[in-house]
């Protein structure tokens, strides 16, 4: 084994021992070690407003513009793969449009899908989320969640999983550069990719209620945080995966606790 080689094990050693994650890089990028979230820990899902976490949650994700919860771990979500419901002009052409030129939607949410079609699309989308990136960074999270990863799966052909993987991997370097760990939402069909494409947890909605938790856990061990929306969901969840994983039941929603509608629930 050369010099480097033996740096390089040494330092993967410190850090095992420090409780730290190398997280995964290709071979062009600097190891970066971040910090994975708690595994089995209570977890409160705020995105749509931030409030003081209930007893017992170690674990929270809030979207980008609002500040992370003092003395937990925090997760940081970007709606990284679509615009925001309104915001298509923010990203002026790098919407995907069809054969007529119209913007494809995400019909359940009301967001255009990002084209990713090319290195250069890609690289011009990463720069703009990046800047997310970094506030996430500056303002102390430890984590993010880039929303949508499975949006090619709604672009009628225009995007493929090469596309968003591409995509994912420029997000991924980014964020261990600032040393943040990055979570894979849902897209379990790509889960075994995971270490190519640099994800270090997953954040999974509904895995419970569609009874596949374990095409996660399969790519991810018990580094798998997830989000039920049904009293069904979350029965089924903590009896299957209760003992090993992370789990909340929200309101669609996800709504701040005291506003109307709101629902948290854990096993």
């Amino acid at each position: 084994m050369d010099a480097g080689r033996r740096r390089v094990a040494v330092v993967r050693t410190l850090l095992v021992v420090l409780g730290l994650t190398v997280a995964a890089c290709s071979p062009a990028e600097q190891p970066a070690a971040v910090r994975l979230p708690p595994v089995k820990a209570g977890f409160d899902y705020q995105l749509g407003g931030a409030y003081g976490p209930p007893d017992g949650v170690e674990v929270v994700s809030r979207d980008h513009a609002a500040a992370p919860a003092a003395g937990r771990y925090n997760i940081c979500y970007v709606n990284a793969f679509q615009a925001q419901p309104g915001a298509e002009a923010e990203w002026a052409d790098l919407v995907l449009r069809d054969a007529n030129g119209d913007p494809v939607i995400d019909e359940d949410w009301h967001e255009a899908l990002l084209d990713l079609r090319t290195p250069d699309q890609r690289e011009r989308v990463a720069a703009k989320v990046g800047a997310w990136i970094d506030d996430c960074a500056a303002k102390g999270f430890q984590a993010i969640e880039p929303d949508n990863y499975d949006s090619y799966t709604r672009s009628h052909g225009l995007l493929s999983d090469g596309d968003a993987q591409a995509f994912v991997r420029l997000l991924s370097a980014h964020a261990h550069e600032k040393g943040l760990a990055i979570g894979q939402k849902n897209t379990s069909e790509l889960a075994g990719r995971r270490q190519e494409n640099g994800l270090d947890f997953a954040v999974a909605e509904e895995c419970g209620e569609q009874e596949n938790c374990d095409e996660y856990t399969a790519a991810f061990g018990d580094h798998v945080v997830v989000i039920e929306y049904t009293d069904e969901g979350l029965a089924t969840a903590c009896t299957r995966w209760g003992g090993s994983l992370s789990i909340v039941r929200r309101d669609r929603g996800v709504v701040p606790e005291g506003a109307a509608g709101y629902v948290r629930k854990t096993c």
